[in-house]
């Protein structure tokens, strides 16, 4: 057939009371399987697990030479795509490269301060990780740097441990400690290919998690925005608005759809304010700006990274979980717009990339950099064409820490508090809550778990209830009769990819839960109500006409 031929797809698990199955003259008599041993048995498990893909299939019966290059390909996918740019794709790069700049920016100074680290060290990280990622990465439209919730995490966890205001160093070496960990810890998940385990974070605990995260990073920035200078340090939201309450008397002061028009807004706000603030000297009345940023490129950190001691211990933990969570943001963005532009994301080569970039962003004064969402969206409708983009923005950052770090001497708190919450509120997502509820009360149940966790208590403690709530609402191991909003998120990525490929997605012999909670989640919609079947007998024998009229 064709390329343009329509193929079908079939995928069945239990019964169903969808349909009822037409009459057919055949019988399809199903064999009984030769019996395996337990080596042979051990073994089909190994490979289905860890070597679906057949990562070594493309080595096999190459010369050295070839062989050698094949091997760089694979750890550097820029040799592979770079042998077909042009001009016109470096076009559309370098655009989206430019805007994404604009966004990063100010972003990463703001960022830093959710890390309790100086604003140079916020674009420190969109200047080297970004590079490493863009010579081994596998995604084309994903924006590397700090992120929201990263910078709140290991800000939150770092500062358990040790006070950033009394003892600054120490601090900051710990974070250098967990950045280098995380990358560990990332690279071993994909040289390992146990990228699997990621998946203890379910789709509904990640939505309250999030969900979470922002509401406590939003609530955090108060003390920017109203110039409190007695803020607590702990993350829960009793602490922080018995803070905001106990000092409005005090002396609290308040401070007064094309995509780039909101990517340009951040740098937009941050140049007004600042020269507002400059002209007025306003620092003199009391308003709160950031004072210094520190010049240059980044400097070497390697030497001030944890390698003996307890303090070694406590940035692993750090950088263990931090990695995890960073990891888990940046595979779900890269798959997003994959399935939108229909290429393949290779998961492995992605943690080894994210790994690498971070063990060598510890090396060189950077904290933890991920996928970000926002900037990676900007990329997209940008018009970005690959990696490149992530380079062009580097420069950018670079030529920002040579050139015009002391431009933001003036810049108030206040601008900064207001970029962060105008870059979490995206992360409150009530429209998945409520399909949550409709789809699955147990996933809703972790949802709100998770969320509630780390709004009341710490962050620590939501990430907590959120793999906990993932281990007990799974199905039991005695028949797969139910689905979760994970498996529908599943299916419907994989609905898209067929989609782009000219491919249906049919459905035969889903079990009543299933059918129900793919109506409930509108999937059925999505792909037809008259692609859902009995039986694959069912399935081939109602569209068996459908292909013999195709050319």
């Amino acid at each position: 057939m064709s390329g343009r031929v329509t193929r079908e797809m079939e995928i069945g698990s239990g019964p169903s009371s969808r349909r009822h199955p037409q009459p057919s003259s055949h019988i399809h008599k199903v064999e009984r399987p030769p019996q395996q041993n337990l080596l042979t048995e051990f073994q089909t498990v190994i490979k289905e697990t860890f070597f679906h893909d057949e990562p070594l299939k493309a080595f096999r019966g190459q010369k050295g030479h070839t062989r050698f290059f094949l091997v760089l390909q694979a750890i550097f996918p820029i040799l592979e795509w770079a042998r077909s740019y042009n001009l016109e794709k470096f076009r559309g790069d370098l655009i989206a490269g430019l805007t994404i700049a604009s966004l990063c920016v100010p972003q990463d100074i703001a960022y830093a301060k959710l890390a309790n680290l100086d604003p140079q060290y916020g674009l420190y990280s969109s200047f080297v990780p970004p590079l490493i990622y863009a010579f081994m990465g596998s995604s084309r439209d994903i924006a590397i740097g700090p992120v929201a919730v990263v910078s709140l995490l290991i800000g939150t966890m770092a500062q358990n441990e040790i006070d950033p205001q009394k003892n600054a160093l120490a601090y900051r070496r710990l974070v250098f400690t967990a950045t280098f960990f995380a990358g560990v810890t990332q690279f071993a998940l994909g040289f390992f290919r146990l990228g699997f385990l990621i998946d203890f974070l379910s789709h509904a605990a990640i939505v309250g998690f999030m969900a979470g995260a922002a509401i406590t990073i939003g609530l955090q920035q108060l003390k920017g925005l109203l110039g409190i200078t007695n803020f607590t340090k702990k993350t829960d939201i009793i602490s922080v608005m018995h803070s905001v309450f106990g000092s409005v008397h005090h002396g609290a002061k308040k401070h007064p759809k094309l995509f780039w028009v909101s990517a340009i807004a951040p740098l937009t706000s941050v140049i007004v304010a600042t020269f507002c603030v400059y002209i007025t000297r306003a620092d003199k009345e009391g308003v709160a700006i950031v004072k210094y940023i520190k010049k240059g490129i980044n400097p070497s950190s390697a030497h001030e990274i944890y390698w003996t001691g307890d303090l070694l211990l406590k940035g692993f933990k750090i950088g263990v979980v931090v990695g995890l969570i960073a990891l888990t943001e940046a595979i779900a963005i890269a798959r997003t717009f994959a399935a939108v532009k229909d290429y393949n994301v290779d998961g492995n080569k992605e943690m080894v990339a994210m790994g690498t970039m971070n063990i060598v962003g510890s090396m060189t004064s950077c904290y933890v950099a991920t996928g970000s969402f926002s900037r990676s969206a900007v990329n997209f409708m940008a018009g970005c064409n690959t990696a490149v983009a992530n380079i062009v923005m580097s420069c950018v950052v670079l030529l920002t820490l040579e050139l015009i770090t002391p431009l933001f001497k003036y810049t108030p708190n206040a601008v900064l508090a207001s970029i962060i919450i105008a870059a979490v509120f995206p992360l409150v997502d009530i429209p998945a809550a409520i399909l949550l509820w409709k789809i699955d009360k147990f996933d809703f149940l972790a949802c709100m778990g998770a969320f509630f966790g780390v709004v009341f208590k710490s962050v620590e403690i939501g990430l907590l209830i959120a793999v906990c709530g993932y281990i007990l609402c799974q199905n039991p191991p005695t028949a797969v009769t139910d689905i979760d909003t994970s498996g529908i998120h599943s299916f419907e990525e994989l609905h898209k990819t067929l989609q782009n490929r000219d491919v249906k997605l049919v459905l035969a012999n889903p079990g009543a839960i299933v059918t129900e909670k793919l109506h409930a989640s509108e999937f059925t919609k999505k792909i037809g109500e008259d692609m859902i079947f009995l039986t694959v007998a069912d399935a081939i024998e109602t569209l068996s006409p459908r292909i013999k009229e195709l050319p």
